[in-house]
C-alpha cells in the first residue's frame, strides 16, 4: 500500500486552516513536518513548524511525520515529541557516532513514537543498514535537503532499489520513504523501485484539487 505524506512547508500564510482541512478531506495519510534549523541546512523553519504541528494537533487526528533537518537532534526530538507525532526522522549525517544514532533511536521510542533515519543524496545506503532492525522507516532524500521545489535526482532510484533488496533479503519490516521533487512525472519511478511512503509538497499544494493528485500518487 502506498501512503502519501504531504509537506506543509509551503502552505500560504493566512490559508493554514483551510489547507489543513482540505488535505485531511483529500485523504493524505500524514502531514509531513520539515523542521530546519538554519545550521544543518540553510533555511530555518523550526519555529514555524512547531507552531503548525501544535495547531494541526488541535484540529486534526491525522498523524504527523516529523523530519528533523537539524544539528541538535536531541533537543529537537524532545521538543517535537510534545506534539505526539506518529514518527520522528533524524538525519544520519547529523550524528557524530554510531552510539549517538542508537541514543536517538532509544530517545524517540521512549517518547512513544516510531523512528525514522534519513540520508542525504551523497550518503551511501550501506551506512544505514546496521540500524534498520531497530527503526521503522528509512527516508531517502531525492534532492538536497533544505528547500522545497527542487528537481528530482533520478540517480537516487538505484539507492531505493538497493535498500528494498536488502530489506527483502533480511526479512525486515520497514517503510521506505522518499522526499524531494516527487510529482506526477516522478512518482511511478520511486514506487517501482520500492518506496511505499511518498512525500510531496509543491505538486499537491499547487493543484486545484488536492484529492486528484493524492489519489494518483497512491496508485500501486
Amino acid at each position: 500500500m502506498i501512503e502519501v505524506s504531504t509537506s506543509i512547508l509551503n502552505v500560504k500564510k493566512g490559508e493554514e486552516a483551510d489547507t489543513f482541512f482540505k488535505l485531511e478531506a483529500s485523504k493524505t495519510d500524514y502531514f509531513h513536518i520539515d523542521v530546519m534549523d538554519g545550521k544543518f541546512v540553510k533555511n530555518n523553519t523550526y519555529k514555524k513548524m512547531l507552531e503548525y504541528s501544535t495547531y494541526i494537533k488541535r484540529i486534526s487526528n491525522l498523524p504527523l511525520d516529523v523530519h528533523l533537518m537539524v544539528k541538535d537532534v536531541k533537543n529537537s526530538i524532545e521538543e517535537f515529541s510534545s506534539v505526539e507525532p506518529n514518527i520522528i526522522t533524524f538525519h544520519l549525517e547529523a550524528c557524530k557516532s554510531k552510539q549517538e544514532v542508537y541514543e536517538y533511536i532509544s530517545l524517540i521510542k521512549e517518547n512513544n513514537c516510531r523512528v525514522g533515519i534519513a540520508i542525504k543524496p551523497n550518503t551511501k545506503i550501506e551506512e544505514v543498514y546496521e540500524f534498520l532492525p531497530y527503526i521503522h522507516m528509512c527516508l531517502i532524500m531525492t534532492v538536497e535537503p533544505g528547500k522545497g521545489g527542487q528537481e528530482f535526482l533520478h540517480e537516487m532510484t538505484k539507492k531505493i532499489k538497493q535498500l528494498k533488496q536488502y530489506i527483502n533479503e533480511n526479512n525486515l519490516e520497514i517503510d521506505i520513504e522518499v522526499d524531494g521533487g516527487i510529482n506526477l512525472n516522478t512518482h511511478e519511478e520511486v514506487k517501482k523501485a520500492g518506496a511505499n511512503v511518498i512525500v510531496a509538497g509543491t505538486a499537491i499544494l499547487m493543484a486545484k484539487d488536492y484529492k486528484v493528485i493524492i489519489d494518483e500518487l497512491k496508485k500501486n
